[in-house]
């Protein structure tokens, strides 16, 4: 039987089991054809109030539970995505517009993490404390409790597993709140996997839907902790509510990522490694490659290398057949990506490759003879966009790269003594050394500084931990203390 057959939960959300939902219905849309795959009930905030108390009652059961019990859980699940990968892949595929490559890697890497989580389960979670007093003492981790997920459209399965699992795996209960354009498979294909996996019933909550739905999850009072990923200005207001409410936030936001191409690289290596940090999944990543910054030496002919792999690049529907490039994932996205476009080039930027679209398909596109202060170099652009500026001198590169309110990812390419130095003068969560900006692996802390989140990381025992549980101080004496009085 299918994992996601649409008849299983039609107008409904996932609760432990499927129930009513009582704020109306979202479409299921394929960006690529425009068609209805099926639909799905939209939460309320009385749906995500009634999810939390049920929440926050299964999860002092799930906490007192055996390691060995809450692993085997998230093993079975990282089977599962394994043994349901292809299923899995098909709604990636269509649903988020994805090219069945990336799709491919989601999947494999929603199982990783699952195994990952299983591990985490067991590590070591406390400290033996000095004191000063005749006790002994201790600092241990204890569940946060109930945790909300909000997770975005772009890498739906991934960035939601990346909470959903090391929360579940270290005693606490979820409410996931997927992107509501990807809410199979960032939501329905978790909720699935998890109940086959023989999850108790209450401890994952499904609450697709907008706004309201999103202020539910984190206003929530039995929420202790709040994981989100997406856009900078979403984070702010999630941050600034969660600092009202007393509650943690970790926050993954938004990025222009800078990719250095030293003196003296290989060319076709670099335009390949620039092409796919700015063209992967159509742009539609926080750690895309936004900004080439390369030598003057080699600049021109970056730029007409990678407009020429850009120009040969096929764009698609990835559902229909071998592309490169998918759709955008809606009309509002591709209007914000067009204006960016339209108005560097009118700010006196060369369009050297792209800057055109047949209905959600945009081109890849290069930008030349660009400067800082244009539109698509300056901002997010969030799309399959490649702005390219010369720099002189090591010192220029770097200027260049730290001129950004971002934080996120950087690639530099070339002498690795110059790269490293180059390293340590641009503040920013992940750099990559003869790499492009998009990396992740399911062990690596993982986060952005400044605008691009609050220094929170995910991945890896020590990032999880911390970001899942509160620390506990124990203390025990052999007798009663004495007191004067």
């Amino acid at each position: 039987m299918a994992l996601l057959d649409p008849g299983t939960w039609t107008d409904k959300i996932f609760t432990g089991g499927w129930a009513a939902a009582d704020g109306g219905v979202l479409e299921v849309v394929e960006p690529a054809t425009g068609a209805v795959l099926g639909t799905l009930g939209r939460a309320s905030a009385r749906d995500v109030a009634a999810s939390a108390a049920a929440a926050a009652d299964a999860q002092r059961d799930w906490a007192a539970r055996t390691y060995e019990d809450r692993a085997a859980v998230l093993r079975r699940a990282g089977r599962l995505f394994e043994e349901h990968a292809a299923e899995i892949q098909g709604w990636i595929v269509r649903e988020a517009g994805s090219v069945p490559a990336k799709a491919e890697l989601e999947a494999h890497f929603a199982a990783g993490l699952c195994y990952e989580a299983a591990a985490l389960a067991s590590h070591p979670q406390g400290l033996v404390l000095p004191s000063a007093q005749p006790r002994w003492s201790l600092a241990r981790r204890r569940p946060a409790g109930v945790v909300s997920v909000i997770a975005p459209f772009n890498f739906p399965l991934i960035l939601s597993m990346r909470s959903v699992a090391p929360a579940l795996a270290l005693g606490n209960a979820v409410l996931l709140k997927p992107d509501p354009r990807t809410a199979v498979c960032g939501g329905v294909a978790l909720a699935r996997v998890f109940q086959e996996a023989g999850l108790p019933e209450g401890l994952l909550h499904l609450l697709p839907g907008g706004l309201e739905t999103g202020e539910a999850v984190v206003a929530a009072p039995q929420v202790r902790v709040v994981s989100f990923t997406g856009s900078t200005a979403a984070g702010r207001k999630i941050g600034e509510a969660c600092g009202r409410l007393l509650k943690r936030a970790h926050l993954e936001l938004g990025g222009n990522n800078a990719l250095i191409v030293l003196p003296g690289a290989d060319i076709a290596k670099a335009v390949s490694a620039g092409a796919w940090g700015s063209f992967l999944h159509q742009g539609q990543i926080c750690m895309t490659t936004g900004r080439h910054l390369v030598h003057e030496s080699l600049h021109e002919e970056y730029v007409a290398a990678l407009a020429d792999k850009a120009d040969k690049l096929p764009v698609g529907d990835p559902a229909a057949g071998p592309v490169a490039l998918g759709p955008i994932i809606d009309e509002g996205q591709l209007a914000h990506v067009d204006a960016l476009v339209r108005d560097t080039v009118a700010a006196g930027a060369r369009l050297a490759a792209g800057g055109t679209h047949e209905g959600l398909f945009y081109r890849p596109t290069v930008l030349a003879e660009v400067t800082p202060d244009m539109p698509a170099y300056a901002r997010e652009v969030f799309g399959p966009v490649a702005p390219v500026v010369p720099f002189s001198s090591a010192d220029e590169a770097v200027a260049l790269a730290r001129d950004s309110e971002y934080g996120l990812s950087l690639g530099i390419l070339g002498d690795v003594g110059q790269a490293m130095a180059i390293a340590d003068a641009v503040p920013t969560g992940l750099v990559h050394i003869n790499d492009q900006t998009v990396n992740d692996e399911p062990v690596v802390p993982f986060g952005g500084l400044a605008a691009s989140g609050n220094g929170s990381r995910f991945g890896g025992p020590d990032a999880n931990i911390e970001a899942f549980t509160e620390t506990q101080w124990v203390t025990m004496r052999g007798e009663i203390a004495p007191y004067p009085f």
